[in-house]
Parts: C-alpha cells; structure tokens; sequence
C-alpha cells in the first residue's frame, strides 16, 4: 500500500509572501527598493550637493581660463610664425594625378579650385562697408588700429580673381587640368597680426627641372608674390571678410606620363633655405597615353 504525506515548504523569498514584487515594495517595513522614504531623501540630498559641487568646479575652472585668454589673439602662436604656405586643390597625399582625355579623372580638382576661387569674385566683395580698394600696386602693410580695441569690424582689401588671369578659371573653367597645364593657386596660412617681409635677396629662384618646363606665374599686379597691404590679418572676430593674396602657379609644358616631384617655398625674411616654413611638396602625374614604360620620376623647385 501507498500513501502521501503532504508538507508545508518555505518559498524562493525566505519564507515572506509577494516573492520578488517585495524587492521594489516591502508593505510591513515600508521600504522602496530597500530604502525608507527618510533613507533615499538623505542620499538624493547627498547626490544634489555633491554634483553641484563638482559643477561649481568645472564651471569656476572655465571662467578662470577664459579670463586668462585674449578674445583678438591666441597668447601664444610663437610656433606658427612665420606663415606656412598651402595650396589649391586639395590633393589627398599631396598626389594629383590625371589623364587629359579623361574628364572624370580631374573633375575632383577642378570642383576644388571653383569654391575657393568663388569668394574672389568681385560680386561678392561689393560692399563698400566691409571691402575697400588697397591700391594697384604693391604697398606697405594697411594699419586698421589696435588689435585689442573694441572698435569694430576692419574692412578688408580687394583681390579679384583676374588677378591670377591664366589661373583665374574666368576664360578656361578647367583652370588648364583639360589641356594638360594644370594650375596650382598658393597662399599663405592667416595669424593674426602677421605682417611678413620680403626677401633681402633677390637671387632666388632655382633653375626648373627640364622635366617640369616653363612656370608661369599670375599674382597682384602682375607680380609673384604677395603684397603687404594685405597684412596684418586682425583675426575672424575684427576681420571676418578677410581676403589673402594669391599667386597662380601654372605649369606649361610638364613631361607627361612621368611622376613630377614639386617643391614650392615662399621666399621672405624670418624664411630660411633650409627650414621646413612656408614649404610644401606636391607631386603631379599627368597622363596623355597609357603609360607602357616604367614609371620614372623627376624633381624640381618652384
């Protein structure tokens, strides 16, 4: 014969009735999530002042930094002058490489070139109140004032994109990449209150590589070079209308299919010949025919 004994166990919570819903809510101790209403407004009030303190913290630490700041000019940029030298178009790794009967495979260069020649046209500089002529020949550095006084924004100079004529985009719109005489347009890097000089030598320019063949230079005025009353540049917040001198680089009769090497350096006091300020390399292949040959290279300065 078979028989059952059946017996009271406890359950899963210890022996209390509600199991887990008395995690979030214990009637008896009345308790929510193992606190008393007197516990979490202690440790809600602790939490307040506490992140308030560390706000006050930050919030103090900020001030007192901006109060060490010069809202016209970084306290210190001793490491960027003088000015860097760069160029348009963007070239990812400094490589542009084309084929002049291939449209699509310099259209990336030309877009480069287009905005940012745009805010060199003179439509867009036609407001006596921000622009004004400097003149057609090169002048002396243009003074607008103190750099820390609050006197308003500084008008800016002219330069019209006709300036750079071959390497405009105005009558060729390809700015030479289609006829396989690209142009490169150079500028130098703004810093505020940067008022460069010009070379005390005249001497400078290196003969061209064969390779490379006849540079063609476009500047104001018809000169290579950057004009000084252009300078000094008073910072976006008192000079936001800014223009900087260009110089139109275009290259005439480079070799094709053969992988050119560049050097472009600007020439000027505080610039030494062997420092690495105002330099850059480019490296230009423009292809005419599908390259059978071995691919060769060839250097040259500008």
């Amino acid at each position: 014969k078979f028989s059952f004994k059946l017996e009271k166990t406890s359950n899963m919570s210890g022996g209390k009735s509600g199991g887990w819903r008395e995690t979030f809510w214990d009637p008896e101790k009345r308790e929510f999530l193992g606190r008393t209403g007197d516990s979490w407004l202690k440790i809600s009030v602790f939490y307040v002042i506490f992140y308030a303190f560390l706000c006050g913290i930050f919030v103090a630490t900020i001030l007192v930094l901006l109060m060490t700041l010069n809202m016209y000019k970084p306290r210190y940029q001793d490491r960027i002058v003088p000015s860097g030298l760069s160029f348009s178009p963007y070239a990812h790794n400094l490589e542009i490489i084309y084929k002049t009967d291939d449209p699509s495979s310099y259209e990336v260069y030309v877009k480069s070139l287009k905005e940012f020649i745009e805010q060199y046209n003179d439509e867009k500089q036609t407001d006596n109140m921000k622009y004004e002529d400097c003149g057609t020949t090169p002048k002396l550095y243009t003074e607008r004032g103190e750099l820390e006084s609050n006197t308003g924004q500084r008008k800016s100079c002219r330069f019209s994109r006709r300036e750079l004529q071959g390497c405009s985009g105005e009558n060729d719109t390809t700015f030479g990449f289609k006829e396989g005489k690209p142009c490169l347009i150079v500028k130098l890097n703004r810093i505020i209150n940067f008022r460069p000089k010009p070379p005390s030598s005249s001497d400078l320019w290196a003969e061209d590589d064969g390779l490379i063949g006849e540079i063609k230079y476009f500047g104001f005025a018809g000169n290579a070079g950057f004009p000084l009353q252009y300078f000094p540049y008073y910072g976006k917040m008192l000079h936001p209308n800014y223009l900087q001198p260009l110089v139109g680089i275009k290259f005439t009769n480079l070799t094709k299919n053969r992988e050119l090497r560049i050097k472009c350096k600007v020439y000027g006091e505080g610039y030494t010949a062997e420092g690495i300020d105002g330099l850059f390399y480019v490296r230009v292949t423009v292809k005419q025919h599908e390259n059978k040959q071995g691919q060769q290279s060839a250097f040259s300065k500008i």
